[in-house]
């Protein structure tokens, strides 16, 4: 079994996208709601400064999408490297 790049970035791109998306606007609704997680996010991708209005939560969507597309990329593409070197098991 293989799996597929382009599927699986996209799905992972799609998903971390729309979590950091829920999360921003969620913390726009209760001010309190997901701040260490923004904030951690803040630390990692650059010129995203943290919760601070609807402009931020484009900001860390974007970069959630394009972070979650190049990590499921990089998932399938090392999956299927390594189960192509696995030994396959006997079929009865």
């Amino acid at each position: 079994m293989t799996f597929s790049i382009k599927g699986l970035a996209l799905t992972a791109g799609i998903l971390w996208g729309a979590a950091c998306l829920l999360v921003g606007l969620a913390n726009l609704i209760w001010p309190s709601y997901g701040e260490g997680w923004l904030a951690m996010m803040a630390s990692v991708y650059p010129g995203y400064g943290g919760p601070t209005g609807f402009g931020s939560v484009i900001v860390v969507t974007l970069y959630g999408l394009v972070d979650g597309a190049v990590g499921g990329a990089v998932f399938a593409w090392l999956y299927n490297k390594l189960a192509a070197g696995a030994p396959r098991p006997a079929t009865t």
